[in-house]
């Protein structure tokens, strides 16, 4: 029998608690499909922080580096800043284990009612792909003279022929193994002549590999646009770190809910692990209400197994996420419903155990 040893990482705010939602389905699901899993615990992020003044120990990612997969709450908390708490712990995993492929699926799932009228559903259904290991989130940069009226602080963004290769190149894969095989390359080479122009040029290098592909390119301010009212005319889209973050939350949004939606962090080549997170952050408002969506953590989940090679696991977990999705009195208030975390994650686990597909 298989089995396999995942490193879950809650993390902050509401990712505790959708995490140990996501592992009660994991470990119902892999006793209904014949697998082992196994969840070893780390409780790094802003608490841990606060008591070591690191986010997470010098040794971290050797204690994961040997797991299949890695299962990643959120982080950020409102008493630490932004830049540590994520250059501490999401990033500080993302890079080193070069995880260059960020794959950001978003559709209008059954029952949930996307904001944009005359979508039904499958006028909305596409993957982002973000380049998730340099760009503008490279880390290049700094400050000097703090304080001072001439103080000087740069964030310099990093694109390497070898880095936008391999995600556009990961990109036109994915989309040739999508039905309308279909990509959309975005950029901003009109003002950004430099690095953006280089996305561009490399891009139709890349495309002339695939001829089954049919792609396009888009600024990225008409590509806001073009996802608010022409959504049926896309499908694989690929990006910069930056570019595809916005436009990955925009996604969501217009397919309901933040808090659907999920991520996988990806390490094509497996080198080292994947990691797997939902993308709504660490959503301190309703921490510890009982009311977080963990629909996205669930979809996250049936990533994670596709990725690990259980198929048939994955597409039971998404069967039973799409059950209780249709129902409006399992929708949660960020949907406008009323259910709990603990009724969602009840009736998910439920709908696996019922599926005799």
């Amino acid at each position: 029998m298989k089995h396999f040893r995942i490193a879950a990482i809650p993390g902050d705010g509401i990712g505790k608690e959708v995490i140990a939602a996501g592992i009660e389905a994991l470990e119902a699901l892999a006793k209904r499909e014949g697998f082992g899993v196994s969840f070893d615990h780390f409780d790094w992020g802003s608490d841990y922080y606060k008591a070591n003044g690191v986010m997470m120990p010098e040794n971290g990612r050797e204690q994961i580096k040997d797991h299949d997969a890695i299962f990643f709450g959120a982080v950020g908390a409102p008493d630490v800043p932004d830049h540590v708490t994520l250059w501490g712990l999401r990033l500080a995993i993302c890079q080193p284990f070069d995880q260059y492929a960020n794959v950001r699926p978003t559709r209008v799932l059954p029952g949930i009612t996307s904001p944009l009228r005359n979508v039904s559903g499958p006028e909305l259904d596409w993957v982002i792909v973000r380049e998730n290991s340099e760009g503008e989130y490279a880390g290049v940069g700094g400050r000097v003279h703090r304080g001072l009226p001439e103080e000087v602080a740069t964030d310099v963004s990093i694109m390497t022929r070898a880095g936008v290769a391999r995600v556009i190149r990961f990109a036109f894969e994915l989309a040739r193994s999508r039905p309308r095989k279909k990509l959309t390359v975005v950029t901003k080479s009109n003002a950004q002549r430099h690095a953006m122009v280089m996305w561009d040029e490399i891009a139709a290098e890349v495309a002339a590999g695939f001829p089954d592909v049919e792609w396009d390119k888009m600024l990225v301010d008409a590509m806001t646009m073009r996802m608010t009212m022409r959504p049926e005319t896309l499908d694989t889209i690929v990006a910069t770190n930056l570019h595809a973050d916005i436009l990955s939350d925009l996604a969501a949004a217009l397919a309901g809910s933040l808090g659907i939606a999920p991520t996988a962090n990806l390490n094509p080549e497996r080198r080292f692990p994947s990691m797997f997170e939902p993308i709504h952050g660490s959503a301190f408002d309703i921490t510890g209400k009982g009311i977080a969506n963990p629909v996205g953590t669930f979809w996250t989940a049936s990533m994670m197994m596709e990725h690990l090679g259980e198929k048939s696991a994955a597409d039971r977990l998404m069967r039973a996420v799409e059950r209780v999705t249709a129902d409006p009195s399992l929708h949660t208030p960020d949907l406008g419903g009323t259910a709990t975390t603990r009724e969602v994650t009840d009736a998910v686990i439920a709908a696996i155990e019922g599926d005799n597909s």
